[in-house]
């Protein structure tokens, strides 16, 4: 099977390296990718966000799938494009993408399916906003209503900062506060068959005790050992399967990754978000838990067979991965400079390895600083004290002028 990854960050090098593990993949391509990505797959040129020329280099490889990883070039069409080539893709439609797209859609669908989330108002005026605020009281929720590669939530007890960010947006989401511990869960859909995979959890504060500024995610691990039993269960009766069920009865049906935000609140589970694709950097860890061959179960997604598949079959020890970033990050990321110590970060045995998100090949074949979130070191134990360490001793290899990472990372959950 020849396999093409669209995309370029850590999520996409975490999926080009499990797919590298399959020997039902006998090629695998990635565009544009990252110079981690190259070290795993051919990598090509491409504009992610233009459909034609995805499905032409699709041709051009003879492709036997398709995984768009990104959420722009999903909501932007790229897998109606494929898939109207008769290439199979996993990925949903730019409608069904929609669920990420825009928060209100979000919401709009979750009251049509019955899933449990939190009350809102769709506002697209500094009066509405300021009457929403003040319907809920601090400590605020404002959403951007459509895509802000994750940083386009404003959690904050200061109404004055509430209110700039909703006008700031063009169409916010504004919406009670949700107590309790948050879970990653993602699940793989073929549009009617649900399966859903381990749960993870992510930090998204910049600093330690979960202070500073929202990013797209310092780090994750799984498994979530303080998690309640039956949790993806109910998860999968209560809001996986019922909106999926919900899209296909619209007419746009959900074939590909459906990431569940949720919150373990005092009054039962909560829907934070949804996502149309696998999550960074949860997906780091949650891939490197998973033994089943990964080609198989995504091309089951893209051709409606997930039904037939076999029980997916995971590692019973931990996985941890801690995200290193550029200096000036999340704000203004400091870019090209040079990045030492890979090799001496991974471990020989495969227990420590280094994904690629934000980093450029360098003329001379150094590799090169390249975004905000530059790297993700990942580790696998027997437990998540021993991923930790690990994770971290290879982090202390690592040389990155003025980078930064969280050193709490699954702290409370090890011990």
């Amino acid at each position: 099977m020849k396999v093409l990854v669209i995309g370029g960050g850590a999520r996409e090098h975490a999926l080009c390296r499990s797919l590298s593990q399959d020997s039902d993949v006998t090629e695998l391509h990635c565009a544009p990718g990252n110079a981690g990505i190259a070290q795993v797959a051919t990598v090509h040129p491409v504009d992610q966000l233009d459909g034609a020329a995805v499905t032409a280099l699709a041709r051009q490889l003879a492709a036997d799938l398709v995984v768009v990883g990104p959420e722009a070039p999903l909501v932007a069409g790229v897998s109606d494009a494929v898939r109207a080539a008769g290439i199979p893709v996993f990925g949903p439609s730019g409608a069904a993408a929609q669920l990420e797209g825009s928060k209100a859609f979000a919401k709009d669908v979750m009251a049509g399916a019955g899933v449990p989330t939190a009350r809102s108002y769709v506002c697209t005026t500094p009066a509405e906003a300021a009457e929403a605020l003040d319907a809920f009281g601090a400590p605020y929720v404002v959403k951007d209503d459509g895509l802000a590669a994750g940083k386009g939530v404003v959690v904050t007890s200061d109404r004055a900062e509430a209110l700039a960010h909703a006008a700031s947006c063009e169409r916010t989401v504004i919406e009670e506060y949700l107590d309790g511990p948050e879970v990653s869960l993602f699940a793989i859909t073929d549009g009617t068959t649900v399966l859903p995979l381990v749960p993870a959890q992510d930090f998204k504060r910049a600093l330690d005790g979960d202070e500073g500024p929202n990013t797209g995610g310092m780090g994750a691990y799984s498994p979530l050992p303080w998690a309640p039993e039956g949790l993806v269960q109910e998860v999968l009766e209560t809001v996986l399967q019922p909106t999926v069920d919900e899209l296909r009865r619209r007419g746009t049906p959900f074939s590909g990754l459906l990431y569940a935000g949720l919150a373990l609140t005092s009054r039962g589970t909560r829907v934070i978000e949804f996502n149309a694709r696998f999550g960074d950097p949860e997906t780091q860890v949650v891939l490197a838990r998973l033994r089943t061959p990964l080609g198989g179960v995504l091309l089951a997604s893209a051709e409606g067979t997930l039904g037939a598949l076999e029980p997916l079959r995971w590692d019973d020890g931990a996985a941890v991965t801690v995200v290193i970033a550029s200096e000036g990050y999340p704000a203004a990321p400091r870019t090209g400079d040079p990045i030492e110590g890979l090799a001496e970060a991974e471990a020989a045995d495969g227990t420590v390895y280094v994904l690629h998100a934000g980093t450029a090949a360098g003329a001379d074949g150094s590799v090169l600083s390249a975004g905000g979130r530059v790297l993700s070191v990942t580790a696998t134990g027997t437990d998540l004290a021993e991923a930790r360490t690990r994770a971290y001793r290879g982090i202390g290899k690592i040389s990155l002028k003025g980078a930064h990472h969280r050193t709490d990372i699954a702290e409370k959950a090890a011990r």
